[in-house]
């Protein structure tokens, strides 16, 4: 009698589990956003430079972009478009492939394999996996095997960017003869970040030369000469600006602004780092706010991460070309050994050459995209940088935001004001041949956008 209860009961229970209704599942804007989160938070973590992590930002947004394309007419896939990336495959026509799904699972897979913590991508993944498998697993499966079927195509075509040949070129050598030259900046004297990333390969833009901004002033410690006018433009600033006062704003937008993941703080012999963001990851949370402003779906939030981050990848090589190019001495550098060997800048001096300024560059190209989006006149409040304690700053377009990052530079004490606005036109140019050649959207959908 027993016996047959026991049937009874695994029989009922197992007709209720081969009955139950599966769910629909959903990803939402704000799933995506967090994962985008997750991201940033793992590229402060591990201390990615900021050109490394620009490209940890674009093959992760444009394999979810890939997946989406899929379902979305109105858009167009980014095959053909990106140097060397053939059409993504497509999923079996029998299964039910979940789209949104397989989207976060592609950037999620993308993101994973292109980190050093890769737990922390993978806590996030399996707990949306648990959610996934009670709602529908049998729509998880396809949608996963899909996703990663698009990671591994992004993954693939990833691998010929010569990313893992410049891991093992030599370290950037520094002349100390010559007084022109970049040398290493207090107060941990580090090498010259990503020396050899302008042979990374670009996404839209021709090559890391096209946007070759004109050369910087003539090096000349002579007093008159252009060059000494801006070295003693960036030792003045400083020298006037307080926490307190007329200059105080200065202070506030150069901090903001700072971006630096290589902050080192020394107390007695220890020296450890102060992990900040990155001038990449300030426009990608950017992005964030825009979309959300706006209230945009999964594929418009995606869409506009992905040309952004594609538009940052870019300047980033256009940038570092120059950059050891023109091997350029930082200001720090030259007021400490000429004028005033007490001398501190607001913010830390990064470790790479001085011209053109990164977050100039970065900066303009990132607002082109976005204008070419949402309008010249898209007002917004960031609160990127209020993790760190900084305050909210708001802006009545893109480039007015990106104009403020280019000047923090100034304000800051690591760039002369040449780097700055030929910086700022460098990444205007290429954000606008962005903008214009990377076509995501039909003509239709531009014009109801």
């Amino acid at each position: 009698m027993l016996k047959k209860i026991c049937s009874i009961l695994l029989i009922t229970v197992a007709f209720a589990s081969c009955t139950k209704e599966e769910t629909p599942l959903t990803v939402t804007p704000d799933d995506y956003n967090n994962a985008v989160d997750k991201v940033t938070e793992v590229i402060i973590h591990d201390i990615f430079s900021p050109p490394v992590a620009s490209r940890i930002y674009a093959y992760s947004n444009m394999a979810a972009y890939e997946v989406l394309v899929q379902n979305h007419p109105e858009y167009k896939s980014l095959a053909g478009q990106i140097h060397e990336l053939g059409e993504t495959p497509k999923p079996d026509a029998e299964t039910a492939v979940n789209y949104d799904v397989a989207a976060l699972v592609a950037q999620m897979e993308m993101a994973k394999s292109l980190i050093f913590s890769e737990d922390r991508i993978t806590e996030m993944r399996d707990s949306l996996y648990m959610q996934w498998e009670e709602q529908n697993p049998t729509e998880l499966a396809a949608s996963k095997a899909y996703g990663l079927q698009v990671a591994d195509h992004i993954k693939a075509w990833m691998d010929g960017d010569m990313y893992k040949q410049t891991r093992t070129m030599p370290k950037f050598s520094v002349n100390p003869d010559n007084p022109s030259r970049w040398q290493p900046t207090p107060p941990a004297y580090m090498d010259g970040i990503e020396p050899h990333w302008m042979k990374i390969r670009t996404l839209v833009i021709d090559s890391a030369d096209q946007f070759m901004p004109i050369p910087p002033p003539e090096f000349s410690m002579e007093e008159g000469s252009e060059f000494h006018k801006q070295l003693m433009e960036v030792y003045d600033v400083r020298n006037a600006m307080t926490e307190e006062g007329d200059d105080s704003e200065k202070m506030e937008i150069a901090k903001f602004w700072d971006c630096n993941p290589y902050v080192s703080t020394h107390k007695g012999h220890l020296m450890f780092a102060t992990k900040k963001i990155t001038p990449g990851g300030h426009w990608i949370g950017i992005v964030k706010i825009a979309t959300k402003k706006v209230n945009a779906d999964l594929m418009e939030t995606v869409y506009v991460y992905t040309k952004t981050s594609v538009a940052l990848f870019d300047g980033f090589i256009s940038c570092w070309d120059e950059k050891y190019r023109s091997n350029l001495i930082r200001p720090e550098t030259l007021i400490n050994q000429y004028i005033d060997d007490a001398w501190a800048p607001v913010l830390q001096t990064p470790p790479f050459p001085e011209y053109s300024s990164g977050h100039s560059v970065v900066s303009g190209a990132a607002a082109e995209v976005l204008t070419q989006i949402y309008g010249d006149n898209f007002q917004f409040d960031d609160d990127t940088e209020t993790a760190y304690g900084l305050p909210v700053r708001s802006f009545d377009s893109f480039r007015n935001a990106s104009s403020e990052a280019a000047l923090s530079r100034l304000y800051g004490g690591i760039h002369y004001r040449a780097a700055i606005e030929e910086g700022l036109k460098q990444g205007r140019q290429l954000g606008q041949f962005v903008a214009q050649n990377l076509q995501m959207k039909s003509n239709t959908a531009q014009a109801s956008n």
